[in-house]
């Protein structure tokens, strides 16, 4: 990966060396001088903030580097605030590499031109020879690639074999070559029989060819006056945070106190790792595609199925509430070009009590959405909902006066932040349960993603561990200890506001005999297919591979839970139909 990286730079400097006029050498010289500064430096603040993005992401960085720098207040007011000393080391020490380099760096590329011009154009082939070989760094059928450095079932293993700056470049170069981040180097398979595959796995029957999995699923809560939905989105609340489903205690008594009265996701696991994933699968049920989040692309902006458009046939108005700016992640566009009424962010916040770098606190969130239902309700007006909260998000800011600081932990920590957005949520229903629209009205309470996904298994599922509940006036209280996704708890929640719906959603209802003991998790560029507790994982230009599943004895284990055992070919094979069929129907606009 380095001999990549280093012959990929060296390919600019060879061109201007050797087809330059010795005229021109003094330009030349000081055009190289200043690549290699820059060059050099951006090396240096790369390989620095490798250790930040590791202590993340447990990965190099990658496509995440650069993807949010498109949103620069945020991104930059995060970094300002969490890496004050990360950052100063790497720009002293690229202060010192740059006073240092334009101090004693000779101009020996002036020698260069000392060379006839005939000579030195002969010498370009050659030269650019060994800098492909060096680029290509294989004499096999295909160059290598970022797969290579997969070797190892440990993943740490596999991150430090390659190189920050060429990880950063090669996902970059996918993401633009193929938004569905080459979906061919996963293996191959006919979509007949990848759609039979997944199918089958889902438990789906559908045969409408305009959306693949479209089907009418009766609700097993038929109502003449059928409920109002609300779905909280919970940024990053991981399951290690959370005692009802197993987590430390003391940190969620809302949560915790809310789930006796509710249904208790307990082995819930997320789509993927980041936001907008789990908003793709908590608002349209879809599992996460390769490459770029569906919120994101370019074909899914338009007639891309959401709850707005099963609901709004049933007369319901629709609306994404969100504390900060709806513009991140193209939220706003992707929900108000997918059937939502009404989008409400930081702007539409009059007089916030608190604001962070991110947004209004989650409180105010909570305050401006309770006021916007009892208005619908006053006006006789069905309503669905999703909101999303943003105080647990790095630097962590909220108000810290609302919640009682936990013990021996700075106030800007995660464990703190997901106090308060607990908090919040505690604040949410005590408003709520004193409105009459409470009682026509069911209510979601799930996480996005986890907080942190860490560990040396080649896919972590436990940090795919996330907590969810389903809580409304009339639902029985129940724990489902089974196998959950995010697409389930989206049908459980459908089928409880007693509509009979057609949609094309990638789970079932817990209460339908369909229900699989199933969950599909994206990590980076591998893909995870659980049943049961097998679990097969299939990755861009390597072997799929298939492990047991060790559930954590408890939230403080943090030992290797996947163990390699004999291959399950077929349960591979159907990991990878998923890869293919969800690639498949986002590029031929089948999920409607």
């Amino acid at each position: 990966m380095d001999t990549i990286s280093a012959s990929i730079l060296l390919v600019i400097p060879l061109l201007f060396l050797s087809f330059s006029p010795a005229k021109f050498k003094k330009t030349v010289n000081t055009l190289l001088k200043y690549y290699f500064l820059v060059v050099f430096s951006l090396a240096i603040y790369i390989e620095n903030a490798t250790f930040a993005f590791v202590a993340q992401y447990d990965v190099r960085p990658n496509y995440l580097f650069v993807e949010y720098l498109i949103y620069p207040r945020e991104v930059f007011a995060m970094i300002f605030a969490d890496y004050k000393a990360e950052l100063s080391i790497a720009l002293i020490m690229i202060g010192a590499f740059i006073y240092f380099y334009l101090k004693f760096a000779k101009d020996d590329f002036l020698k260069v031109f000392d060379t006839h011009y005939i000579k030195r154009v002969a010498l370009f082939l050659p030269i650019l020879l060994l800098l492909f070989i060096g680029v290509r760094s294989s004499f096999g059928h295909r160059p290598a690639n970022i797969s290579d450095a997969m070797y190892s079932t440990n993943r740490m293993v596999n991150e430090i074999t390659k190189n920050s700056l060429h990880s950063i470049g090669y996902a970059i170069y996918s993401n633009l070559v193929h938004e569905g981040g080459e979906v061919k180097q996963y293996g191959k398979m006919d979509i007949k029989e990848a759609l039979a595959r997944v199918k089958k796995r889902l438990n789906i029957k559908s045969n409408d060819k305009e959306s693949i999995f479209s089907r009418v699923e009766k609700s097993h809560f038929k109502s003449d006056s059928p409920k109002n939905l609300v779905i909280f989105v919970q940024e990053s609340l991981g399951y290690q945070f959370v005692g009802a489903v197993g987590g430390e205690d003391g940190i969620t008594p809302n949560f915790n106190r809310l789930s006796k009265e509710a249904i208790l996701f307990k082995d819930l696991y997320s789509n993927g790792t980041r936001s907008v994933r789990g908003l793709a699968a908590l608002s349209a049920g879809n599992l996460a595609v390769p490459g770029v989040g569906i919120l994101k692309r370019n074909r899914s902006q338009r007639n891309f199925f959401t709850i707005a458009s099963a609901l709004k046939p049933f007369g319901y108005h629709t609306s994404f509430i969100y504390g900060g700016e709806s513009r991140f992640d193209n939220m706003r566009g992707w929900y108000s070009g997918n059937g939502f009424n009404k989008i409400i962010d930081q702007p539409q916040f009059d007089n916030p009590t608190f604001v962070a770098s991110w947004g209004v606190c989650d409180e105010d969130l909570v305050v401006k959405a309770n006021e916007e239902f009892k208005k619908m309700y006053a006006k006789n007006q069905k309503f669905a909902t999703v909101m999303f909260s943003q105080s647990n998000h790095s630097p962590f800011d909220f108000p810290y006066e609302k919640i009682k600081l936990i013990k021996d932990v700075k106030p800007n920590s995660v464990k703190n932040a997901i106090k308060y957005a607990d908090y919040a949520i505690g604040r949410f229903f005590e408003l709520a349960k004193k409105e009459p629209y409470y009682k026509d009205t069911i209510f979601v309470v799930v996480a996005d993603h986890n907080v942190k996904v860490y560990g040396d298994d080649m896919v972590p599922v436990d940090m795919f561990h996330i907590p969810a509940i389903i809580i409304g006036d009339g639902v029985k209280p129940m724990v489902y200890d089974k196998i959950a996704s995010q697409p389930d708890v989206l049908a459980t929640a459908l089928d409880l506001i007693g509509l009979d719906l057609k949609y094309p959603i990638m789970g079932h209802s817990v209460f339908s005999d369909k229900k699989q003991n199933i969950s599909l998790m994206q990590f980076h560029s591998s893909y995870a297919l659980r049943v049961d507790d097998k679990v097969a994982v299939v990755r861009p230009g390597q072997k799929p591979l298939t492990f047991l599943y060790k559930k954590p004895i408890t939230y403080l284990d943090k030992s290797n839970h996947l163990t390699p055992i004999v291959q399950d070919k077929e349960l591979q094979r159907d990991a990878l139909a998923f890869v293919i069929t969800l690639d498949h129907i986002y590029n031929k606009k089948l999920y409607k």
